[in-house]
């Protein structure tokens, strides 16, 4: 059964600006595809794929979940949890041949036999050793039976900032770390997809792409989702006819409005209520009234003739995540993220 609300994710675009963004990366950096929350809303193993056949080398996840069901896709690639793992996760993501983050000289003691990821926290604030602990933690990790401390890297807090100048103070606490340790891990990292743009000081032994991979964040990228719904109802309604919830919208005169499948319980923004538009037959339609949890209404004054079925963009050509995030107030990243379970993925390209 195929739902009339749904994403058209071109893996094409993914396996394109995997190509791009490594490219950009200075000789010898790998590059890392950033495939948490279910690929940022495209699908975690589609893109995975589609990622490694444009030459990324490595894979990164936020929770050992994640890196579980790559592996059980039979993917076999590097993964690295780039989160925290529980204890007593930790055995089961180590015997599937994943990587993990520490940040916790206690945690560590679970994690023996473990490849592991030393986190450095140069300004974030969220996890990591601070910079003047990171060396001694990285020589009592290496001296725990069995471990391998295969890299070490940081986050940057601001490197699609305008002013780069906080992005570069945490790179020069890094390199302090670095210059600190009793030896170099053979995987050091930091570049997110900004900084692959614009700190390629930065990119080290490997590049961390996570919004470039689906098509923001950079020149060049193409998106690779739309999201598509179609027309449930049209209707004409008169003069000071209140639409939707706490009627936050009246019409002021005769008005012709479709009711759309699709609302906040899908990921449509109930932000965007009286606010946003989508796009029907290359015209723009307005939201009218309040979002709801499964529907939405839009008039169809600039698109005459539209009518039951037709098709409606909500995100794509020319119309994207970056878009409506600025009319929702949010990011591009929460909105293909909230992009529901129940909206189904079509796949195109290859």
């Amino acid at each position: 059964m195929h739902r009339p609300t749904w994403a058209e994710v071109d893996l094409g675009a993914v396996a394109e600006n995997a190509s791009r963004l490594r490219a950009r990366l200075t000789a010898g950096a790998q590059l890392m595809a950033v495939v948490k929350a279910d690929g940022y809303g495209h699908g975690a193993v589609p893109a995975a794929r589609a990622a490694l056949a444009a030459g990324a080398a490595w894979l990164g996840v936020a929770i050992a979940e994640e890196a579980m069901a790559l592996r059980a896709a039979g993917i076999a690639a590097p993964i690295l949890v780039l989160g925290w793992t529980p204890p007593e996760q930790a055995q089961a993501a180590i015997q599937a041949g994943i990587d993990l983050t520490v940040f916790s000289l206690e945690d560590a003691a679970a994690y023996r036999g473990g490849r592991l990821h030393v986190k450095v926290d140069t300004g974030m604030s969220r996890l990591g050793f601070a910079v003047d602990e990171a060396p001694a933690a990285v020589a009592r990790l290496a001296a725990l039976p069995g471990v391998e401390v295969r890299g070490i890297f940081t986050h940057f807090a601001g490197s699609d900032d305008d002013d780069l100048s906080g992005a570069r103070r945490q790179l020069t606490a890094f390199r302090r770390a670095l210059e600190a340790l009793p030896f170099r891990p053979p995987v050091v990292h930091a570049a997110n997809t900004a900084a692959i743009f614009r700190l390629p000081e930065a990119h080290f032994d490997l590049g961390r792409a996570g919004i470039g991979l689906y098509g923001y964040g950079g020149p060049g990228l193409r998106p690779a989702l739309r999201w598509l719904t179609r027309i449930a109802q049209v209707r004409e309604v008169p003069p000071q006819t209140g639409v939707s919830y706490n009627w936050t919208y009246v019409t002021q005169t005769s008005e012709t409005l479709a009711t759309l499948p699709v609302g906040y319980a899908d990921g449509l923004p109930r932000s965007l209520s009286n606010r946003g538009a989508v796009r029907i037959a290359g015209g723009r339609a307005p939201i009218r009234g309040r979002v709801c949890m499964d529907q939405t209404v839009v008039s169809l004054a600039e698109v005459p003739g539209a009518k039951p079925g037709d098709p409606v963009l909500l995100i794509g050509d020319g119309q994207w995540a970056d878009d409506m995030a600025a009319l929702a107030a949010t990011i591009p990243y929460e909105i293909l993220c909230r992009i529901g379970a129940r909206v189904p993925r079509i796949y195109i390209g290859s």
